[in-house]
């Protein structure tokens, strides 16, 4: 029997997805859910029980639990998918605090002053939850589902360089599928290759597969879009992008937008206006999100049944082939190790990788082109600082890693910057360790 433990369970919406397709396949599962909120918690295991009842799945065993080790013990599988700090004080704290210095910022979970901080108050949890796996389940894959990707990916690699571990995201499936509607084409006839870092992957090779075989560039259609305007209304960022790199990146407009100092700028307006960056976007969408958990939550009190659809994540394929040794493709944040020739080896890289009964096996990309490294380099050295000072307890690796980060450093002084990050650290209080 294959054990899935889901950490950070209360996420109930996205353990949904991952379950339904986990149990759509055929198998013998122990579901483990663990978080440490009650009341998501128990709705979470309803949600669980619903899924098996309608796909007639009565011989799934499921436990709900608020201790993480009684979760993991004798795990096969590990998935991450909580949020520390949650959406209130934390993710407000991120948005707040740097309003007041006029620092704006979209998603604020990547990179940018809020990721910096929500890897910092990740990584204590991440190595906790590392050290009870090398105790319970030494050998359980860990599929890290949690932002900032590559800042909590680098950071588990330093703390448990043992554990077998991949960070997933769907910014690439989505993208590829967004820019075959974009094109009027149909995914399926669509090879791609994509090579980066999370959120700043770029679309390598993007072409149609006709039906005698021959293979057309689609990259020339792309970027006659972008040229003529003709791109969707909340796309603007990432199809300038495209004419100013000559590649598309796989992660959203909203999400691009604060990882360079390009394009949210104080007094710039019209940037926001003619480019529709919508400021504030993670508020608006946690709010949704929790709007929509608390009428999950009547629905399935009130006996509603749950619909199964299929998502695009990775999670179950990994699994089915990790179980049955069918291969799949997914795209897997690992650390480089050469992988990408041209990017720092210790950083982690989002790269196909290969999967069977062997586990995750990244595929060497080579080199990229040189302005796309250049551009992952301006996160790079962020999220490097950024596990430093999580990793050794020093303040002043958080004030260095503000200072490189991109959009913090082209708003605010050097001055600006120190009394910022001593602010989050007073407001985040006992969601931080002490940093001397």
């Amino acid at each position: 029997m294959t054990k899935i433990c889901l950490v950070g369970a209360g996420s109930t919406v996205f353990a949904q997805n991952i379950l339904g397709d986990v149990l759509s396949n055929p198998g013998e599962y122990a579901i483990s859910l663990f978080d440490i909120d009650p009341e998501r918690l128990k709705t979470s295991e309803i949600v669980t029980r619903r899924i098996c009842q309608s796909l007639g799945l009565d011989a799934v065993q499921i436990d709900a639990t608020l201790d993480r080790r009684t979760a993991l013990k004798g795990s096969d599988f590990v998935i991450l998918m909580m949020q520390v700090g949650g959406y209130r004080p934390a993710t407000v704290t991120d948005f707040e605090i740097p309003k007041r210095y006029g620092l704006r910022q979209t998603i604020a979970d990547t990179l940018g002053i809020g990721g910096i901080f929500r890897g910092l108050r990740t990584i204590p949890v991440l190595a906790e939850i590392c050290r009870d796996m090398e105790d319970l389940c030494p050998g359980a894959l860990l599929m890290q589902y949690v932002n900032p990707m590559a800042i909590n990916c680098w950071a588990i690699k330093e703390i448990a360089p043992h554990i077998k571990t991949v960070g997933l995201c769907h910014s690439v499936q989505h993208t590829a599928a967004h820019l075959a509607d974009c094109l009027g084409e149909n995914i399926a006839d669509i090879n791609y290759v994509s090579a980066g870092i999370n959120h700043v992957a770029f679309f390598l090779k993007y072409e149609k597969r006709h039906v005698d075989g021959s293979l057309e560039d689609l990259y020339p259609r792309l970027k006659a879009l972008a040229q003529e305007g003709q791109v969707p209304h909340e796309d603007r960022v990432r199809f300038d992008v495209l004419r100013r790199l000559g590649h598309f990146v796989t992660e959203s407009s909203e999400h691009f937008s604060e990882y360079t100092s390009w394009y949210i700028k104080d007094g710039r307006n019209d940037l926001l206006e003619s480019l529709n960056i919508p400021l504030d976007e993670y508020i608006r969408r946690c709010e949704a999100q929790i709007a929509g958990w608390r009428e999950l939550k009547e629905n399935l009190e009130g006996g509603k049944p749950v619909q199964i659809c299929r998502s695009n994540e990775y999670a179950a394929g990994i699994i089915h082939a990790m179980v049955t040794g069918q291969p799949t493709l997914i795209y897997g944040n690992v650390p480089n190790n050469g992988l990408i020739e041209n990017l720092p080896a210790s950083c982690v890289v989002e790269v196909p990788c290969h999967v069977d009964r062997n586990g995750v096996q990244p595929i060497r990309v080579g080199r990229i082109p040189t302005q796309l490294a250049a551009t992952m380099r301006l996160s790079i050295s962020v999220q490097e600082l950024t596990v430093e000072a999580a990793l050794t307890g020093k303040r002043e690796r958080i004030y260095q890693a503000a200072l490189l980060d991109p959009h913090t450093s082209a708003e605010l002084s050097p001055d600006q910057i120190w009394k910022l990050v001593d602010d989050l650290i007073e407001a985040h209080g006992s969601l931080l360790p002490s940093y001397h």
